[in-house]
C-alpha cells in the first residue's frame, strides 16, 4: 500500500518473517485476513529458495539452544515435516512452489520484501563470510523475488538477524531506501535499554550508508514464552498483557518482528489480541513503507549514525545485529 496515512497516529510497524514453506503455504494467508479485518497495513518478508529448517538442528550446540527449544515447543509450531526438510527430506523450493501465495499477498495490497535465499543457510553462514559469497546469495533472492513479482524489491529484513558489512553495502547497491536487519538492545523486562533507540542510518568500516535501518524494537513470541519475568512466567495466557504494558501510552513509533509459522497458525490468537490491543492504545498498524514515508516527511538528515554493531538479547542464543553507539 502506498498511499498516504489517514492520520498522525503513533505506528506500530508489522515486520513478517516468512521462514518456512509450511509459513508461506499456511501462515502467510492467515496473518493477511486478521490484519486486513482491521484495516492494518505490514511489511511481509519471503524466503525465496529452499527450506532447509532441518539444518537448524546444527544449533544443538549454542548456549541456550535447548532452553528456547523446550520453551518455545518448536516441533508443535513448525511440525516435523519442516524439521526434517534438508536432512531425511529435500526441502521445498519456496520462491518456485509458492509464487502464487506470495502475490496473492502484494494483490491484497501488503508490501512486499526479501527475507532471504536459504534462512539456515543465512543464518548459520553470513556472520564469517566474505564479500563474494554474501552477494551472491543476496543477489539469487533479488533475482528470485523479480521473477515472482515482476518487479525488482525495495526492501530487505535479514534472517536471524544476521549481517555483515558487506550485505550492509549490497542494500546501498540494490538501491534500498530503507531495511529493517537489525534489532534494538533490550533489557530482560523487554523494555528498551535506550528509549532514543530507532530508525538510523550505518556506518561500515567508515564508510556511510544511505540505506535507513528500522531495527525491532520489541521482544518476540519465541523470546519471552516460558521466560520469568519480574517474577512471572510468559505463557500463552498472559504474553499479549505483557507486550501490551511495553507500548502503553503510544508515545513513540514501534517494530514488531512476527513469524508466519507462529502468530500466523498457533499463536494466532494471541497475535489478535494483541492487534486489538494496539489500535486500542491509538497505534496505525503499519508496513515498513509506511514508516519510511513518516520518517522522510520528517526530514532523515536527523536520523543518528550507528557502527555495525553485534550483540546478545535475553531469550535468544548467539549473537546478532544490534543498533550502536
Amino acid at each position: 500500500m502506498t498511499e498516504t496515512l489517514p492520520n498522525k497516529k503513533p505506528l506500530l510497524v508489522l515486520k513478517i518473517d516468512v521462514d518456512t514453506y509450511r509459513g508461506t503455504r499456511e501462515g502467510v494467508g492467515h496473518l493477511v485476513r486478521m490484519i486486513a479485518a482491521r484495516q492494518g497495513r505490514a511489511t511481509f518478508l519471503f524466503s525465496l529458495g529452499p527450506d532447509h529448517t532441518g539444518w537448524a538442528l546444527r544449533r544443538a550446540l549454542r548456549p541456550g539452544f535447548f532452553s528456547k527449544v523446550s520453551r518455545t515447543s518448536v516441533v508443535e509450531h513448525y511440525g516435523l515435516k519442516t524439521l526434517m526438510y534438508g536432512t531425511l527430506l529435500p526441502g521445498p523450493d519456496i520462491g518456485k512452489d509458492c509464487a502464487a501465495e506470495m502475490r496473492a499477498v502484494r494483490d491484497a495490497g501488503f508490501e512486499c520484501g526479501i527475507h532471504t535465499w536459504d534462512h539456515v543457510l543465512w543464518q548459520d553462514n553470513v556472520a564469517r563470510r566474505g564479500a563474494d559469497w554474501t552477494t551472491a546469495m543476496m543477489r539469487k533472492a533479488a533475482a528470485r523475488y523479480t521473477r515472482v513479482f515482476g518487479v525488482a524489491p525495495r526492501t530487505h529484513g535479514a534472517a536471524g538477524w544476521q549481517m555483515n558489512g558487506a550485505a550492509f553495502i549490497e542494500h546501498d547497491t540494490a538501491g534500498y531506501a530503507y531495511a529493517s536487519d537489525g534489532r534494538c538492545v533490550l533489557k530482560e523486562n523487554g523494555t528498551l535499554a535506550d528509549p532514543a533507540d530507532g530508525p538510523h542510518r550505518l556506518s561500515v568500516d567508515g564508510r556511510v550508508l544511505n540505506c535507513i535501518q528500522m531495527p525491532t524494537t520489541l521482544p518476540t513470541l519465541d523470546e519471552l514464552l516460558g521466560c520469568d519475568i519480574d517474577g512471572a512466567t510468559i505463557t500463552t495466557s498472559n504474553i499479549a498483557a505483557f507486550l501490551l504494558r511495553l507500548t502503553e501510552g503510544a508515545t513513540r513509533d514501534h517494530v514488531y518482528t512476527l513469524h508466519a509459522e507462529l502468530e500466523g497458525q498457533k499463536l494466532a490468537p494471541i497475535f489478535e489480541r494483541l492487534l486489538d490491543g494496539w489500535q486500542a492504545q491509538g497505534y496505525q498498524l503499519a508496513s515498513m513503507a509506511d514508516y519510511h514515508a513518516k520518517l522522510a516527511e520528517a526530514g532523515v538528515g536527523a536520523l543518528p549514525l550507528c557502527p555495525m554493531t553485534w550483540g546478545e538479547l535475553p531469550g535468544r542464543s548467539g549473537a546478532l545485529i544490534v543498533q550502536g553507539r
